[in-house]
């Protein structure tokens, strides 16, 4: 796999380009409601033709050189392709950066949306504390790129899971991992005392359903445990809310994240008084980074999906924008090229099933209007004209936003980041299928 930028090998993405601004006037409606439309402010064609002069020998030299600044086109790049517009990815970080800064909290995004080294290099340089890692082995793999500032949101259960911890926090020290279970910190601490080590922990809270020991006094009693293991360190609360995230409706989800994070807030308070002391509660998701930050209490904001976004989240609702969430640019997209156009009304693209996650009950939706899709087999995907006669034709290229970016980008070896329309970089997706 290549990681190739301007300049050679782990390049990163250039200064920011301000265009947040003219990509908040377009806004995704899902199909739910069956409108979708384009503006003339797009940052990218919706359709791109004309064929490469060039041989598939020359791009695969030009890729594996390290150096691809401006000598690959968008439309030279083979399809399904995972593209990251760098302007908007970039936008979309330093305005979550500036936020999170503007309110006196830490940032550490999730890496579980990237899985991407680069990225999180990318975004510590911007500002960030480091990044979360969904799994021990995807946390390994950014430790062995050189990322810093890692925490581990799942457990590590079990002997050689604890294992490889522990030797992880001999590369990383300051690597947080998250514990629900007095056992697990048993073991934990047990296996960092025979290496000579130290462990920094964390409780993770249970306040939407999936993991974590139940706030109030059992989470206290387990504070209190780890706090007498001596080859532990009490780092503090770990509570995500998931299911507040992608709750419709800003003051609807203002409130399922007051509701899911108080008892997180009264815990922590109550390590305080009785003597463990607890200076760290993270949170915060891409749906809630601008109603958490404003809680008293929660130190630290956890967001994954901002940089790049889906069409999970644009239907969720803004703050001020209704029914639309428009605080962050749809800066990831498929590129997929048109093989087949049976009618003069519709085509068939060649990303189906296997190009993006289909975990979400809508549907990608294409940049461009007038048109409608509709998963068409594990390869292919139909791509219907609302409107009359398609202009697209076999060869065309159109770019497809997903439902899901997490499992998406999970999909693909590399992201190929284009400004303009050009590939300026090609970075590996370096922890794809790090799931252990």
């Amino acid at each position: 796999m290549w990681c190739c930028g301007s300049g050679g090998r782990g390049g990163r993405a250039c200064g920011a380009v301000e265009r947040a601004g003219r990509w908040r006037e377009l806004h995704w409606i899902t199909m739910t409601n069956r409108r979708t439309f384009l503006t003339a402010a797009m940052a990218a064609p919706a359709v791109l033709r004309g064929a490469s002069t060039r041989s598939w020998a020359e791009i695969e030299k030009i890729l594996a050189s390290g150096n691809v600044k401006g000598r690959i086109a968008k439309d030279e790049v083979p399809t399904p392709a995972l593209m990251l517009d760098l302007d908007l990815f970039e936008a979309n970080v330093k305005k979550m950066v500036a936020h999170a800064k503007g309110h006196n909290r830490a940032l550490r995004p999730h890496g579980k949306t990237h899985k991407c080294p680069e990225i999180a290099k990318y975004i510590v340089k911007q500002g960030a504390l480091g990044a979360c890692a969904a799994k021990l082995s995807e946390a390994e793999v950014f430790a062995a790129h050189g990322v810093r500032g890692l925490l581990v949101t799942t457990a590590v259960v079990g002997k050689h899971k604890i294992e490889r911890a522990v030797r992880l926090a001999g590369v990383a020290p300051d690597t947080i991992f998250c514990v629900d279970n007095a056992q697990n910190a048993q073991d934990l601490n047990d296996a960092a005392g025979a290496a000579k080590r130290k462990l920094w922990v964390a409780i993770d809270l249970c306040v939407s359903g999936r993991t974590g020991i139940m706030p109030g006094a059992p989470a206290v009693a387990l504070g209190e445990q780890i706090a007498k293991l001596g080859n532990l360190k009490f780092k503090g609360i770990q509570a995500y809310a998931g299911g507040a995230s992608h709750t419709k409706g800003w003051e609807k989800r203002k409130a399922a994240s007051i509701a899911a994070m108080t008892p997180a807030i009264e815990t922590r308070a109550e390590l305080n008084q009785r003597g463990v002391e607890t200076p760290w509660l993270s949170g915060g998701s891409t749906g809630t980074y601008n109603i958490d930050s404003d809680i008293d209490g929660i130190t630290e904001l956890q967001p994954g999906s901002f940089m790049f976004m889906d069409t999970d989240y644009n239907i969720i609702g803004g703050k001020e924008t209704g029914e639309n969430y428009a605080d962050f640019g749809n800066a990831l997209t498929i590129q997929a090229t048109v093989v087949s156009r049976p009618t003069d009304a519709h085509v068939i693209i060649d990303s189906g099933y296997k190009a993006m996650a289909t975990d979400r009950p809508f549907v990608p939706l294409l940049k461009m209007a007038g048109v409608k899709f509709a998963f068409n087999g594990d390869e292919h995907a139909k791509v219907t004209s609302t409107e009359g006669a398609l202009k697209l034709q076999v060869g065309d290229r159109v770019e497809v936003i997903a439902p899901h970016c997490d499992p998406t980008v999970n999909l693909y070896d590399r992201i190929y980041c284009t400004r303009g329309g050009q590939v300026e970089a090609v970075w590996s997706i370096a922890a794809r299928g790090m799931a252990q």
